[in-house]
């Protein structure tokens, strides 16, 4: 072959395999969305997260590919979950759905950028050294929510001043149970009321709970701040209903379902902020810098609707404290 043509054949060969290259896209980033809870009752709160992303210009299947794994209510399940998305190289891995969900993250990855969501403190359950400087690979949202407890039974003890026993549904596989049961007693003396404390960690407990409260004529319900309990809230509210016991929660999505009442932050404002978060990590922000967003603000929710139907009427008084009603 005479050189001139080796040459034109080597330029040719050449000038194709760049045209098919740039004609293939570059391999898009991967987010992990790791989550405690289940697709189907999430939907809001993935729809916060994107739309979080959207912030920083990142929309799912455009220029971003989102991988979900879903525990539905069992934490166990949550570290193999995890470790699989490590496996499959993310470059954000999104922890969402409480502490279950953050810590098996953090303990499957101490290089990939991880965003939780979480009910309590950070730095007291080891994610990050401290709120405004995390350090390492993590930071997110705390949402504050688990330590409202107090709180929520002084709410429920306005309403029903007059009745006896309150219920308290904790799950003890929960990283803040232990936390949650002791500021539950101290507020139950604090304004003489009594509780009773049932464990629910899977469905089949949460059936014998709410047998025990029909059993025991339990008065009123507090249902604590824990992700299995949000995944299965369509489950809980059903069973207080078909009880008749009036409780309270802690996000107002139990409550646009028929629950009586919730005092606690906004869900999707989290979830929202763990997106504006992921996506500036994608664009090269550190974790170690990024402070740990708190929230601040809490909203008290009530539904008429259901107060209706338990026979209960709110004060004057309750009803000024409320955020929002439900009619």
């Amino acid at each position: 072959m005479k050189r001139r043509e080796f040459i034109r054949l080597v330029g040719g060969a050449a000038v194709a395999w760049l045209l098919r290259a740039h004609a293939q896209p570059s391999a898009l980033p991967v987010i992990g969305f790791l989550s405690s809870r289940s697709p189907d009752e999430a939907k809001q709160s993935v729809a916060a997260f994107r739309s979080g992303l959207r912030t920083n210009g990142y929309a799912d299947g455009q220029n971003v590919v989102i991988e979900y794994r879903w525990a539905e209510g069992e934490y166990s399940r949550l570290p193999e979950l995890a470790a699989d998305l490590v496996q499959r190289g993310v470059a954000v891995l999104a922890a969402t759905g409480g502490e279950p969900s953050a810590l098996a993250a953090k303990a499957a990855t101490s290089t990939i950028p991880i965003v939780f969501t979480i009910g309590g403190d950070p730095v007291k359950v080891g994610l990050v050294g401290s709120l405004n400087r995390p350090g390492g690979n993590v930071t997110g949202v705390s949402l504050l929510t688990s330590l409202a407890e107090a709180k929520r039974l002084g709410l429920l003890n306005e309403v029903i001043p007059d009745a006896g026993v309150f219920g308290v549904l904790i799950n003890p596989n929960y990283q803040q149970a232990e936390a949650q049961s002791r500021e539950v007693q101290e507020a139950a003396r604090a304004i003489g009321r009594p509780i009773q404390i049932v464990n629910v960690g899977n469905n089949q407990e949460l059936e014998v709970a709410f047998a025990t409260f029909a059993q025991r004529n339990t008065a009123a319900l507090l249902v604590t701040a824990d992700p299995f309990f949000t995944t299965n809230r369509n489950r809980i509210v059903a069973l207080a209903a078909q009880l008749g016991l009036p409780a309270i929660y802690e996000f107002r999505e139990y409550v646009d379902i028929g629950g009586l009442m919730s005092y606690g932050i906004s869900l999707k404002e989290g979830y929202y902020q763990a997106g504006v978060y992921t996506g500036r990590i994608l664009k090269g922000a550190n974790p170690a810098d990024l402070p740990v967003e708190q929230s601040t603000k809490f909203e008290f929710v009530i539904n008429l609707r259901t107060a209706k139907t338990l026979g209960l009427r709110f004060s004057d008084n309750v009803l000024s404290l409320a955020d929002e009603v439900i009619e």
